[in-house]
């Protein structure tokens, strides 16, 4: 959706070791929006875009205006079906049909032969990769690791609503995924004990609200007792104003891998 960041150009990169041609679509997708959600103050910097685009060797920036994407009568739309029953989607209802829609339009449009996306976006990913599978779409889809801060926390274009207090208290949220991490590789597999684990560390700090921690099957997005190498540990929360979210895969860590912010 813009406002880029090093995240989202290292989706570039890995698209460009894998195509001969890059296509990068910016567009702020109303139709995945909430009522009371910030779609009118969403981050927007058409010329940074272009230009971090530009010097990182995007092809072709595909930026379309809204009402050359949904016309006014447009009727259909795209479900999710049950792997929306949990995390965000059980959260912003109605979310994940946006979501599906644009991208389905947006692969009817650009046509690629492989299309990438970030694993911070877990449930988002997993909902676009069954998409592609169900509807017989001769599309590959590539799923990058998360992009973070020294301190570990994600890279979203939603950060910079943090203000400095919220910035610090952020910082706790891959904290607790990482303890989260240690407690699993030293043998606890309780999904309810871990979830617990992580609460506790994140309602200790001050400013920040939990939405969820859940730990879920990666192909099910379906909450699991037992935690397996493969388990997204996935969680929401507010910072001060501001919603963030984060996962870990049990088996992999945080992958911490800190990056010059852009």
């Amino acid at each position: 959706m813009g406002y880029l960041h090093e995240g989202h150009l290292r989706l570039v990169d890995r698209a460009r070791a894998l195509a001969d041609a890059v296509a990068l679509s910016i567009f702020v997708n109303p139709l995945q929006f909430g009522p009371s959600e910030d779609l009118a103050r969403y981050p927007r910097d058409l010329p940074r875009d272009r230009s971090l685009a530009a010097g990182r060797g995007v092809t072709c920036l595909f930026i379309p205006p809204v009402a050359e994407m949904y016309a006014e009568a447009a009727l259909m739309r795209v479900t999710p079906g049950p792997l929306a029953d949990h995390l965000c989607g059980a959260r912003r209802p109605g979310h994940f049909e946006g979501v599906l829609t644009v991208v389905a339009k947006l692969f009817h449009i650009v046509e690629p032969d492989v299309a990438v996306f970030g694993r911070k976006d877990a449930q988002q990913a997993r909902l676009i990769l069954r998409m592609v599978s169900d509807l017989s779409w001769p599309i590959a889809i590539d799923v990058v690791p998360t992009a973070r801060e020294p301190d570990g926390l994600a890279l979203s274009s939603r950060n910079v609503y943090l203000r400095p207090d919220d910035r610090r208290h952020a910082a706790r949220i891959p904290a607790a995924l990482r303890a989260a991490h240690t407690a699993f590789a030293d043998g606890e597999t309780r999904a309810d004990v871990i979830c617990a684990a992580v609460r506790d560390i994140l309602t200790a700090e001050p400013g920040i609200d939990i939405e969820y921690v859940e730990a879920v099957d990666p192909d099910r997005m379906a909450p699991v007792s037992a935690l397996r190498a493969d388990t997204l540990l996935a969680l929401a929360a507010r910072v001060g104003a501001t919603r963030l979210i984060d996962n870990i895969v049990m088996g992999q860590g945080l992958g911490l891998d800190p990056v010059i912010t852009v």
